[in-house]
């Protein structure tokens, strides 16, 4: 990507990409009871209320796949990620939800 607009990032591509051994960093922004009931290997949690004090957390050359459960709040999160200088980000097309259906039927489910 040439710039920090957060682009979208479908399920079973991201299953590709970890799979072909890709370093991605998987930053799930749900709540903490969300993450209980499901999560993606390999994630790291930050709730997205969290997000602004906790950024420095991150690396912020990393790319970054940002995480919710339907797409919206990730979307939140890699927009305030992109104003704070994060260059390459991803969001997740559908959050977990769809990660669920479309790669993972095993996965729990709320």
């Amino acid at each position: 990507m040439s710039d920090s607009t957060p682009q979208p990032l479908a399920p079973a591509d991201l299953k590709a990409r970890l799979d072909s051994g890709e370093k991605l960093i998987l930053l799930d922004v749900r709540e903490t009871e969300e993450v209980g009931i499901c999560a993606l290997p390999g994630i790291t949690h930050i709730p997205l209320g969290e997000l602004s004090i906790r950024h420095t957390e991150l690396d912020p050359d990393a790319e970054t796949v940002v995480i919710c459960h339907h797409g919206i709040r990730s979307a939140h999160a890699a927009n305030a990620l992109a104003g704070l200088g994060f260059e390459t980000l991803w969001n997740l097309s559908g959050g977990v939800e769809r990660w669920a259906r479309d790669v993972d039927p095993s996965m729990s489910r709320y």
